[in-house]
């Protein structure tokens, strides 16, 4: 799934393809995962200017002219494809036709990804905004008895982080995944803070670097630790797996472990 660096990079990338042009048609081909309908979602944007595209977590958010949002969510496995005039792609779910005749397709060969027309506000600080500080994670933190690993990857508690991500995070600030969240001391939880920001825009700066024009799927092959090619870490410690909780967790014993 794409987690928050990607999904900068793709948001960079679809503005500059699609920013300010009006969008001519909506067409929904699979409405399996749909909350609106086709005449619901065509009345509120066609016609209308795409004013601007920001992330929202683990969503984009494509905001027109009239004040209406369309949110997407890519979920494990959908992908979009930029195409002119006509639509190609197999398992597309919505497309969206602009009057230039620029289009873009948002597909899922599972059916699972997911858009809304107008997405309640989330209630979770974004990873990367100023209100995920210091202050709120310490108050966060010291409520919670769950691991830490599991705190960052729930999108109740901080926005875009996922499995991955949270894995490079919790090794740059030598944290087990497996502290209990209000046993990490508040040195630590500064230390981590600052693992958070440096290894999210760090990645984005990466993948922009890599995949310039990029607009789907996921860039890992940086990574050093969550990376399944790489057997020991930077320091030379072996990289252990875990798959408890239905998700794989990739660490090593230079992380301390508070519990």
């Amino acid at each position: 799934m794409p987690e928050l660096p990607d999904l900068q990079v793709f948001r960079h990338n679809l503005e500059k393809a699609l920013l300010h042009k009006k969008l001519q048609s909506i067409t929904v081909q699979n409405d399996k995962k749909l909350q609106s309908t086709e005449k619901e979602l065509q009345a509120a944007v066609e016609g209308q200017l795409l004013e601007a595209i920001q992330r929202v977590g683990k969503e984009l958010h494509f905001i027109f002219k009239n004040g209406h949002v369309l949110g997407m969510h890519l979920m494990l496995h959908g992908k979009l494809y930029l195409f002119d005039k006509k639509n190609e792609q197999k398992y597309t779910i919505v497309t969206l036709l602009f009057a230039d005749g620029t289009g873009l397709a948002l597909t899922d060969f599972q059916g699972q990804a997911v858009l809304t027309l107008d997405p309640a506000a989330k209630e979770a600080p974004d990873a990367l905004s100023e209100a995920f500080n210091e202050q709120y994670l310490k108050v966060a933190l010291a409520k919670k008895k769950i691991t830490i690993k599991k705190y960052l990857i729930d999108q109740k508690n901080v926005l875009g982080i996922g499995n991955a991500y949270a894995d490079e995070i919790l090794w740059d600030a030598r944290i087990s995944p497996f502290s209990i969240c209000h046993k990490i001391p508040e040195a630590k939880i500064s230390v981590l803070l600052k693992s958070i920001k440096h290894i999210l825009l760090d990645a984005e700066k990466k993948i922009k670097k890599s995949h310039p024009d990029i607009i789907q799927g996921e860039v890992r092959d940086f990574m050093l630790v969550h990376n399944s090619k790489l057997k020991e870490s930077p320091g030379g410690a072996e990289i252990k797996h875990d798959t408890g909780g239905g998700r794989k967790t990739y660490y090593t014993a230079e992380q301390e472990l508070y519990a």
